[in-house]
């Protein structure tokens, strides 16, 4: 339905649609999936007409001929092809420019990530003390719309330099859905007669968050060098049998 985080929930409400179901609140989730394109869109670049290969993947030179480097790579890595063919500042400056953009947005996605745990465990502690189906609804809506825009915001690899005001603009609103959720949980809790505060536990390094939500390391890990170890060479396998008959019949 359109391009815009707003726009792309409506049509996910619509057909209600669920990527999976959180673990701890029970909020049936949207998961975002790099919307890199999307969010690109939005920004000044783009708006002016510039493609994504402009940046990414400059023109370049050899002898008297010119083409596009086809190394996709990230723009300050040859800030003279890309970013200094329009602007005229110097690679120190267009460099801070983009760390100052990311390092800003990057401040707002430790705050709505720290209000959307915090809404999780919370919603956790309400189902654990007898809430029910109709008093947690209109709270996991809220919680769904949070973590939406946090995931919008934070999946794309480039988006708080593509768009860094649209960025901020979604997660600003992923930070007050998540809020409004904790002020509702806090009068629900209170009416279970849950004592104030939730005990949040300590998640202050991946592993601590890992154990506490259940992740069985060790075991993905296994999983993972099976993949690699049996499945990922058939398919270069296949692959390399596919490019030798195309080969043949051209």
């Amino acid at each position: 339905n359109g391009f815009t985080v707003e726009d792309m929930e409506a049509y996910y409400d619509e057909i209600n649609h669920i990527d999976y179901v959180h673990a701890l609140s029970k909020t049936p989730i949207i998961k975002a999936q790099h919307p890199d394109f999307e969010i690109s869109k939005m920004g000044i670049h783009s708006q002016r007409g510039v493609s994504c290969a402009d940046c990414h993947m400059p023109y370049m030179s050899e002898g008297s001929v010119k083409f596009t480097d086809h190394h996709i790579q990230s723009p300050l890595n040859n800030i003279s092809r890309s970013c200094q063919v329009c602007h005229r500042e110097s690679e120190v400056a267009l460099t801070k420019n983009v760390y100052d953009r990311q390092d800003a947005n990057i401040q707002l996605a430790h705050i709505a990530t720290n209000t959307l745990v915090k809404a999780h465990i919370e919603a956790k502690t309400a189902w654990d003390n007898g809430a029910t189906d109709e008093q947690m609804q209109p709270i996991l809506k809220l919680i769904r719309a949070a973590q939406w825009r946090w995931d919008f915001a934070t999946a794309g690899h480039g988006s708080s330099f593509h768009a860094p005001l649209e960025i901020a603009r979604v997660l600003a609103h992923s930070i007050e859905k998540g809020e409004k959720a904790r002020v509702e949980l806090a009068n629900l809790l209170t009416r279970l007669g849950v004592k104030l505060p939730v005990q949040i536990p300590d998640l202050s390094t991946k592993e601590k968050a890992q154990k506490y939500i259940g992740l069985d390391m060790e075991k993905f890990k296994q999983e993972k060098k099976e993949f690699l170890l049996n499945v990922v060479p058939e398919w270069d396998k296949k692959a390399d049998e596919r490019q030798k008959k195309r080969t043949i019949d051209e």
